[in-house]
């Protein structure tokens, strides 16, 4: 009895191995290199350019560029704003698909630079555009004044195989929202006051993103790489850093926070009451723009 328990048990063992090594090689198919991304894959949308202070608007995952529309018009009078509409989420370039924290980030420094803009007043990111924030602090090919990472995704520490498990976590999660529609949406953002229309208007972002998308972004802002992921705050390329995270989120941030804590002294950290992710530019863009300008 005792022997074919075991035999049993190795039998498990083994089957269960198998359907490791099959699956851990479909994530390495997946995880293939995802190409570069030129400047001009990436539309950059300008408002107030007359201006001479210039604050960077980048959004998050599954939305499109006019996340910051309640924004704008309370900051392009004092400010050049621009926004980069992200391959993958730019309903004018349908075939683009998201590349890498690191390509993005460095297409959006090619083109500041290119315009001349070497130095700009404050970069902001939300969520994913948080983890490109802290990308192009890292890069120093601009310098920037003031940066600010909300709900800011920081690289996972732990072995290639764990973290594209969580990618393919997050990457069937996603999936089945494209599936479920909007009855699925309305349950999953239920932490936040949002409406009918803006639950709708995530619908069509999931509509519209490809698989390859969803896949490239949450394997990317899960194992980008930081090439000086420790500031001098004695350098004269210095950058100060705010991290704002919602009330509601601070439980799932605590991983982000010992991140910027040890490698990023001096970094912020400012809670948003009775708030979830990312949602400070679409409920309280007032108090967004005023922060925002306070710096």
């Amino acid at each position: 009895m005792k022997n074919k328990l075991k035999q049993i048990l190795l039998k498990s063992i083994l089957v269960i191995v198998i359907i490791f090594v099959i699956a851990t090689t479909i994530l390495c198919l997946v995880s293939a290199p995802r190409g570069k991304t030129d400047p001009t894959e990436i539309t950059f949308y300008e408002y107030g350019v007359k201006n001479e202070k210039t604050v960077v608007l980048i959004h998050p995952s599954v939305v499109f560029y006019d996340f910051f529309e309640y924004v704008v018009p309370l900051l392009q009078e004092d400010f050049h704003v621009i926004v980069p509409s992200l391959p993958g989420y730019d309903k004018t370039k349908p075939q683009s698909n998201f590349t890498s924290i690191e390509q993005i980030a460095a297409g959006i420094e090619s083109w500041l630079l290119q315009n001349g803009i070497e130095s700009p007043d404050v970069v902001y990111g939300c969520s994913m555009g948080g983890s490109i924030v802290l990308r192009m602090v890292a890069d120093q090919k601009v310098h920037i004044k003031n940066a600010v990472m909300d709900g800011g995704i920081t690289p996972y520490k732990a072995p290639w195989v764990f973290t594209r498990w969580i990618a393919l976590k997050d990457w069937a999660m996603m999936g089945l929202g494209k599936l479920g529609g909007i009855g699925l949406l309305e349950k999953a953002f239920a932490t936040d006051e949002y409406t009918q229309e803006d639950l709708l208007y995530v619908a069509d972002v999931f509509d519209f993103v490809s698989s390859r998308t969803i896949w490239n972004t949450f394997d990317s802002c899960n194992n980008y790489k930081l090439p000086h992921p420790i500031q001098n705050p004695f350098s004269s390329w210095y950058t100060p850093i705010e991290y704002w995270y919602g009330e509601k989120e601070k439980g799932e941030r605590k991983k982000d926070f010992a991140y910027m804590k040890k490698n990023y002294p001096g970094v912020e950290f400012i809670e948003m009451k009775e708030l979830g992710h990312a949602g400070m530019a679409t409920l309280r863009p007032q108090e967004f723009a005023q922060r925002i300008s306070d710096l």
